[in-house]
This record gives C-alpha cells, structure tokens and sequence, in this order.
C-alpha cells in the first residue's frame, strides 16, 4: 500500500474509524466500563449513534476511502478513538504501547486488522516504552512532534527516534505540564493542531514557550483558543484538507477564528462521543494515507 501519512493537513484519501456500534457495542458494556475509564459520565447509546452517524457523514462525503475497524472483545468503549494505538508514516504503521493500562490490548488488535489488509508495520514500540498516537503530530514531511506526558514515556521516545533515524526524520520533544495528572487525558494534540502549512488551532496556556516559539520559527500562524472552549475540545481539529476542518459545535470563537482565517468548518454534535470521553476528531479517526 502507498503512504503519504507525513502531514495533519493535506487531503485526507483514506482513514479508519471505529464506529460506536463497533466500540461501545452495547448497554451492559457501557455500564460496566465508563466509569472505570474515567469518562465523564455514561455516554447514552442512542444519542451517540446520532452523534457518530452525522460524523461519519462528514467524512464519507469528503473522504474517498473510509475503513472501520472491527468489533473486538478485547479491547474497552476508549478504542473508538482509535488514533492512539498507532502512528501512520509513509514508510509503514507504528504499533503504540499504551500509557494507559485498561487500552494495552488495542494495538495489537489494529495490528491484526493492518496485517489482514496490507497495510506494512514500520515497527512496533515495546514495554518500557509507552506511546500514545494523540502524542505525536507532524509538523512537515521530515518533523514529527511528540509530547512527553504520563501517556507517553522517556524510553517510547527513544524507540520512535530509533524507527525513524533512518528515514532522517527529527523527532522534537515537547515536554508537557502535570495538569490533571495521570487519570486525565491530555495529550499533545489536546494543545495543537495543525490545519496547513502554516496554520495551527494551539492552547497556548498549556504550550512550553520553547515549543511555541518553534512552531512560530518555523513559519505557523496561530488560531488560539480560549480558556472557555479548552475543555470543550475548541483545540482538536481535524484537518480533512488544508484549512478545510472538522470540529466539535459549542465551540464559536475558535469556530469564528478558523473561518477568519480562511478555513472552511464543518462541526458535528459530540457530546456522547467526544465531551464525555475526551476525545474530539482527530482522536476519532486514524488517517492512513493523505494526498502528497
């Protein structure tokens, strides 16, 4: 299979999903996990379905290739963000190892569905070593940006420096605040997310100077987002093409700011899928392949 994965903004071609169907499966699971997984409360199924319905619809109608991941006993309702089990580069996927304890076993349940559909491993990141997918966010072809946080550790670093060193990628280190600490989900692209070449959607109150003032070196102009709409989910955007995004409704000035900024903005409701669980679009969709 060809890759173009080096890039949060280009045309997306091909990306998988997990649907709530697939993930949340039904009543009794949702029971028995939400708590435990620290969601905000019980998603409510039916709810969720309409919210995951209007979604999916954003990106069939923009997106040609569109692939569910399938349904797995294994693995808990968090697998519908399914961007955190793996890193797509155009030399292969990367298998991530969980900081979080309850998702170790969704790598290795993508990995499966990888191998079944062609889809190469670059390389897989063992214990020790910890690194989650919402950690790791392409800044250009040859920059790949991960947060040190309590989801991802000093020696998965290490391992995803070692599988990219040979394709000259320089790996920079953003290391990020105590926050909320380990229950919380707070990830790199909770603060950043790139939407062209020189555009990113960042919460700058949570942002190392170093690395703001990095991305601003390397040309980007920002879409800030205020305190009001952080919890919201204001900063994850996706990106189906430059300046052309996917995000979560209730969020109106960040809303206001990317159009300002010559972005087209497609919102869909996520208050059952996203809000309660922390995990906006990007989180929901692991792109495979964008245009190059």
């Amino acid at each position: 299979m060809e890759y173009t994965c080096h890039s949060e903004y280009k045309k997306l071609e091909s990306v998988c999903i997990k649907t709530v169907e697939e993930a949340f499966i039904d009543e009794e699971k949702l029971n028995r996990e939400w708590a435990a997984l620290n969601f905000l409360s019980k998603p409510d199924m039916i709810k969720a379905k309409e919210e995951y319905k209007e979604f999916k619809n954003l990106l069939s109608k923009e997106i040609p290739f569109l692939h569910c991941f399938p349904k797995s006993d294994a693995v808990t309702i968090d697998s519908i963000y399914c961007r955190d089990a793996g890193i797509a580069t155009d030399y292969g996927m990367i298998i991530c190892n969980m900081g979080k304890l309850t998702r170790s076993k969704e790598p290795v349940a993508q990995m499966k569905y990888f191998e079944e559909n062609n889809i190469s491993i670059l390389g897989i990141i063992e214990s020790p070593g910890t690194l989650e997918g919402g950690d790791v966010a392409w800044l250009d072809k040859n920059t790949l940006a991960v947060g040190h946080t309590y989801r991802t550790n000093s020696s998965g670093i290490r391992q995803l420096k070692e599988l990219l060193a040979p394709y000259e990628i320089e790996v920079i280190v953003v290391a990020l605040p105590h926050y909320k600490g380990h229950t919380d989900v707070f990830h790199l692209m909770s603060i950043l997310s790139p939407v062209d070449k020189d555009l990113a959607v960042i919460y700058s109150p949570l942002m190392p100077i170093s690395f703001r003032n990095e991305l601003l070196d390397r040309g980007f102009n920002f879409v800030e987002v205020p305190e009001s709409e952080f919890e919201s989910m204001g900063c994850n955007v996706l990106a189906i093409a430059p300046r052309k995004c996917i995000m979560v409704a209730g969020n109106p000035h960040t809303e206001n700011a990317l159009r300002k900024s010559a972005c087209t903005v497609f919102t869909y409701e996520g208050r059952e899928i996203s809000y309660k669980g922390g995990g906006g679009p990007t989180c929901l969709t692991r792109p495979i392949k964008r245009k190059n």
